[in-house]
């Protein structure tokens, strides 16, 4: 069997140990006799493994009994509306740092719902290439909540640091560098992300509410009830079927992070060592690679650069297929090549893309 060297930016690669593991219970799942994907989520087997998946994400994350870990559908796209539907009524007002495609988007609908201040790095040419440094995070002290992307996967930015928000509670979209590094969970009030980058398939959206900041939201009974934190955390995310495989994969995914990686300090080692040799081919290229990103705002998880034309991209793209390196053109609002580099792609991988990187621009200087 040969596996392809994927680079996807999500649905994204899943670690083999994962998939192995999937494989061997496809069809007796815990000697059920059945698949995971058959098994009643009322049952006991079921909502052990919900349950222990839970917990899993704690101990991870070192999150106390204190945080409500959901699981939710509709990816973080959802979650846009979600926030500012709990949170943004009685004319209260949020502050949205914008530093790429996706906080644009929250702010979209974030601002059906309330007042919104907006802090954004993005260029006259409707780029971003940057996170703003500290100094320049004006936030009105009254703000419900302040939020931020930490990482963007279209222009391939993410914050080196976690801002100071005045004692706000902090949100975090996190769709796309979750438990890729250690993350402070004392400066954090609710964190989000879709699953299909770091920590597992599409189909299940991970949010974690800590009790204080839950009890801010608006009343169960004044939201749809499917669009209330309060339905999930009341009932455990079983108020209706949860996204039971996704679940299941998120589960082996978390304990692959956990017991084979050995926890996000671990994670972040391997994430450092994979972008320093990526950015460094870019970086001693002599130009023919070209990286848009300020260097002290690079992502660890999405390698964007570009080539002198665009047919050489594209030629790039096609080699690189041959080659067994797939998912590798930049998103179609950006062009150029991106690699996205999420934590199931390990170190060795890194080295054979820049292998390739390297052969591509000694025959085409």
């Amino acid at each position: 069997m040969k596996r392809a060297i994927n680079f996807n930016a999500g649905p994204a690669a899943l670690p083999m140990e994962v998939l192995l593991k999937a494989q061997e219970e496809m069809l007796d799942w815990r000697g059920t006799g059945m698949s995971v994907m058959e098994v009643s989520h009322r049952s006991s087997e079921y909502e052990a493994m919900h349950n222990e998946s839970q917990e899993l994400f704690r101990k991870l994350a070192g999150m106390g009994p204190e945080w409500k870990i959901l699981f939710m559908t509709g990816g973080a796209s959802t979650q846009f509306f979600m926030v500012p539907m709990n949170y943004l009524f009685r004319e209260r007002k949020a502050t949205y740092i914008v530093t790429g495609h996706w906080g644009k988007a929250a702010v979209k609908e974030a601002k059906r719902f309330g007042s919104i201040d907006v802090i954004s790095t993005e260029n006259e040419d409707g780029s971003f290439t940057r996170i703003p440094k500290q100094e320049e995070l004006r936030i009105d002290p009254t703000s419900t909540y302040v939020h931020m992307t930490s990482n963007n996967t279209i222009y391939g930015s993410q914050w080196q640091y976690w801002p100071e928000v005045g004692g706000a509670p902090l949100v975090c979209d996190m769709s796309s560098d979750i438990f890729s590094r250690p993350f402070p969970v004392d400066k954090l009030a609710l964190i989000y992300a879709g699953a299909q980058k770091n920590l597992g398939p599409s189909g299940v959206t991970l949010v974690a509410i800590r009790d204080d900041f839950l009890y801010l939201a608006q009343e169960q009974s004044k939201l749809p009830t499917m669009l209330s934190y309060r339905t999930f955390s009341e009932n455990n995310s079983l108020y209706n079927t949860p996204p039971c495989f996704s679940i299941y994969i998120l589960n082996l995914t978390l304990k692959w992070l956990l017991y084979s990686i050995g926890g996000l300090e671990n994670m972040q080692k391997i994430n450092e060592e994979k972008a320093r040799i990526l950015y460094e081919a870019i970086d001693s290229s002599e130009g023919f690679y070209r990286g848009p990103v300020e260097k002290e705002s690079r992502s660890q998880m999405n390698v964007v650069f570009r080539l002198k034309t665009p047919e050489m991209e594209d030629a790039f793209i096609k080699q690189a297929k041959s080659a067994g390196i797939i998912g590798i053109r930049g998103h179609r609002s950006t062009g150029g090549i991106r690699f996205s580099i999420y934590n199931a792609n390990l170190v060795d991988n890194i080295r054979k893309a820049v292998e390739f990187m390297e052969e591509f621009r000694l025959i085409n200087r």
